[in-house]
């Protein structure tokens, strides 16, 4: 499973969603479905666009959790 940590960079940032919708050009309803991990993917494009306006890497807002399927392989 693929985390999203966008409310973590946010926090650090003291940015808003607001202020993030305003500055990637994305609606603020499309930032809270990937900020609460509902989103089934994101344009690299977007990515990208939300790192620059927070000063970080794809790996500060990403995070892979191993599910019962990869546990049960180890």
């Amino acid at each position: 499973m693929i985390n999203v940590t966008l409310d973590v960079m946010l926090a650090r940032r003291k940015m808003s969603v607001t202020e993030l919708s305003e500055r990637v050009g994305i609606t603020m309803a499309n930032l809270s479905i990937l900020k609460n991990g509902k989103a089934r993917a994101v344009r690299l494009e977007t990515l990208e666009r939300i790192c620059q306006a927070l000063q970080c890497q794809p790996g500060d807002l990403l995070e892979w959790i191993p599910d019962e399927e990869d546990q049960a392989e180890k």
